[in-house]
């Protein structure tokens, strides 16, 4: 397929720049695949979709603080750091992005916080805006952490164009995050607060996690006409023995499995048996879903209204089908729901 079939005209106010009041008091389109049915309903009606065996699979990492603000040495430049994948733990190197790009050089180094608590100097370029830095820190790894954590700030998405909160600090975090690695948060699973999961749990729903720390990756533009052509960032998964059984037996039982997120479901599609099961996994993936794909494990999904032109979009459409999605699409513009990081889900059975 090409890039621009994935064009649609999206309203700016339609992008929601805050979290709603209640993290389950969202709007939610239900895309039924065999019937071809679209309804409006809200995110607490998923309890009316789901019973006993069922399985929801879901996405435990958790976003860290990424963004980090400094200067430069002798000159004072103001800089912005965005920490992308730490690459030695002993040493403190991590790959970032830079900004303003073009004022940071090998050697440079870069001071952080009011009293310069933290130093990194800059020891490669990877790409225009992309560095290596070491930090230069002597403590033990557990206070470079928390030096980390209390300097660095939410990486809430630029196009949102304005300051972060406190409430940012935890809204843009999943209620079951866990492992830290995320540099944006799995959105579908903002939705879920522990009434709805424990009323699920109560008709007989099982849980179970995955691991795939989210990367900058999804939000890079795709600059090339033929899909094909297109490479994707790495991103780290790990999915457990338990998640794997978990998942295997709902399968076998011809049970609901529902991907929370395109981040699960890629995952999960990164590690499938020739029999088309979920085999445990612990490495790096960097698959691109685009229509048409054959999907092996989930036959539900959960995923917000995405951008026009994104990956998310992308794999959306192959699990719903491209023409179904569009059609969502411009019936969800029309109805005013909200699209992006703190926007509405859709349900796809």
């Amino acid at each position: 397929m090409k890039l621009s079939q994935f064009r649609f005209h999206l309203p700016p106010d339609l992008i929601a720049n805050h979290p709603s009041k209640h993290r389950d008091d969202v709007n939610m389109m239900i895309l039924d695949r065999k019937k071809q049915s679209i309804q409006h309903k809200h995110f607490k009606d998923i309890l009316n979709y789901f019973g006993d065996g069922d399985v929801f699979i879901i996405n435990n990492t958790k976003v860290f603080p990424a963004r980090l603000y400094g200067e430069k040495e002798k000159t004072g430049a103001k800089i912005e750091v965005f920490l992308l994948r730490e690459l030695n733990r002993e040493s403190r190197l991590w790959d970032v992005l830079v900004d303003p790009a073009r004022k940071i050089r090998i050697g440079n180094k870069l001071y952080f916080g009011d009293d310069d608590s933290l130093v990194a100097e800059v020891i490669d370029n990877t790409t225009s805006r992309g560095r290596t830095i070491r930090f230069l820190f002597d403590g033990p790894y557990d206070e470079f952490k928390k030096t980390i954590q209390k300097l660095g700030e939410t990486p809430l998405p630029k196009i949102h164009n304005r300051p972060v909160t406190h409430e940012d600090n935890e809204r843009y975090q999943t209620i079951f995050a866990k492992h830290e690695g995320a540099v944006a948060a799995p959105t579908a699973g903002l939705h879920f607060t522990r009434e709805v999961m424990k009323r699920l749990e109560l008709k007989g729903v099982s849980f179970a996690e995955i691991t795939l720390h989210v990367g900058l990756g999804n939000f890079r533009t795709i600059d090339v006409e033929d899909l094909t052509k297109h490479k994707m960032d790495s991103e780290e998964v790990i999915i457990e023995p338990e998640t794997a059984e978990i998942v295997n037996k709902a399968k076998m039982d011809k049970k609901k499995i529902v991907a929370v997120g395109t981040t699960t479901m890629k995952a999960i599609e990164s590690s499938v048996t020739v029999g088309g099961m979920l085999k445990p996994f612990k490495g790096w993936t960097n698959k691109f879903i685009f229509p048409p794909y054959e999907f092996s494990i989930a036959n539900c999904m959960i995923t917000n209204f995405h951008l026009p032109q994104t990956p998310m979009m992308m794999l959306t459409s192959a699990f719903a089908g491209f023409d179904f999605t569009m059609k969502s699409y411009e019936e969800a513009v029309e109805k005013k729901y909200k699209f992006f990081t703190y926007g509405d889900p859709m349900l796809i059975l």
